[in-house]
């Protein structure tokens, strides 16, 4: 196929993965649902460790030594996520417990800006959490909720896009790559022509970020979410990056403590930025790993990953293809490692159930993206998802299985 080879030690890579010693079902382990969650290293799980067992207190609040170095930590790993992004300024990280949170703050706090009539569009292509939480603010402003149509091989249909776009668009949504599909959409085009008819404009970056490394300043974005679980960090954080202007014009989401100035019965205060959005304790040790998890991913390279596993994704795509009957759904020119298919006559969640006595773990059904299921006219999928420590013999292994659940199924 003339690939060129990659440059990754993928072998060394593993050992970082203790979770990729382990047998299912008396099988090794080959795990192909890094779109659902990815695997931790032992390098975040030892920062995990490092903080219960050395300085575990409550930040922003303490006086006391142990207070002062967990704040250091997690206003550190702000930083991190800062840089990485190429975000202006540290303000504009606002740590949260992933992506679905950051989305429904947003739609929170546009409840006050919208009104009847005006319109938002969102992709055929999102996950639930990136629909539900604007339908649930059309209902409550009474704007409309326009869908941006998607065609055959899982692309968005732009020409429809443009035609959408009017005055009357307040708020744009679409995710930097699907989650079904991995399709890499078009998104530097969506909010540069959004923003000539001055709607914000919400990338969900969740299945993005551990593929891509997204420069906010140079996408110019308004509001960008990512979710820690998805490259290599603990579950239950994520961050919102938004515009220091947007956010400060957003009311605050939560109310409690850290997110105040200043409290009496008669009137509070907020507290500014990012504060004003993070009531409560955080999820501090998350958000430090949150960090080293984006340590991890630079010290290996986010553009050696991106070159590996397009390897991965065109080696399984050559194999998958050779089973007869097999249907891949998402052929975008431009797309991540990620393959949903089926196989006419068998439903997906027979293949999943076969694959996972082999120890092979992928996902079934409609991903949280049950539109495009619908569109397709199908229950659902099975979706294989590539992650860099993942080799091509793990690849061999899937399509043996999938050969094998075929030749039992039908």
């Amino acid at each position: 196929m003339g690939m060129v080879r990659t440059s990754l030690d993928v072998a060394t890579i593993r050992k970082d993965f203790p979770i990729l010693n382990r047998e299912v079902n008396g099988r090794p382990l080959v795990y192909l649902d890094n779109a659902a969650t990815s695997q931790t290293p032992q390098q975040v799980i030892d920062v995990i460790v490092d903080y219960y067992h050395n300085y575990n207190a409550n930040i922003h609040r303490g006086v006391h030594a142990l207070s002062q170095e967990a704040t250091d930590a997690y206003e550190e790993a702000r930083q991190k996520i800062q840089k990485h992004f190429n975000i202006a300024k540290a303000d504009e990280v606002i740590f949260t417990s992933g992506t679905t949170h950051a989305i429904n703050l947003v739609a929170n706090g546009f409840s006050s800006f919208l009104k009847t009539g005006d319109e938002i569009l969102v992709s055929a292509m999102e996950h639930h959490s990136n629909i539900v939480p604007w339908q649930m603010l059309a209902e409550r402003t009474g704007a409309v909720l326009k869908v941006i149509p998607m065609n055959q091989n899982g692309e968005l249909v732009m020409e429809q896009f443009h035609e959408l776009l009017s005055e009357k668009t307040q708020l744009v949504f679409c995710n930097h790559i699907s989650n079904a599909l991995g399709t890499i959409n078009p998104i530097k085009e969506i909010i540069d022509a959004s923003h000539e008819v001055g709607a914000a404009v919400l990338i969900d970056g969740a299945q993005a970020a551990p593929h891509i490394k997204a420069d906010m300043q140079a996408l110019d974005v308004d509001f960008y979410t990512v979710s820690a679980h998805k490259l290599c960090g603990p579950t239950g954080v994520g961050m919102l990056y938004g515009k220091e202007e947007w956010l400060k014009k957003l009311p605050p989401y939560q109310g409690g403590g850290e997110m105040i100035a200043e409290v009496t019965f008669e009137k509070t205060t907020y507290a500014d930025l990012p504060h004003k959005f993070e009531a409560g304790t955080p999820n501090i040790a998350g958000g430090i790993a949150f960090g080293a998890a984006l340590d991890y991913l630079n010290q290996i390279g986010l553009e050696a990953i991106a070159q590996y596993e397009e390897e991965l994704l065109k080696y399984a795509t050559k194999k998958l293809l050779d089973i007869e009957g097999l249907k891949i759904y998402g052929t975008a020119e431009k797309k991540t490692s990620v393959i949903s298919f089926n196989i006419k006559g068998i439903h997906p969640y027979d293949i999943g159930t076969i694959l996972d006595k082999l120890g092979i773990a992928v996902r079934t059904g409609h991903h949280c993206a049950q539109p495009i299921m619908d569109f397709y006219q199908i229950p659902g999928t099975v979706r294989a998802s590539f992650s860099f420590y993942n080799t091509k013999e793990e690849v061999d292994t899937l399509v043996e299985g999938v050969k094998r659940a075929r030749n039992m199924l039908l």
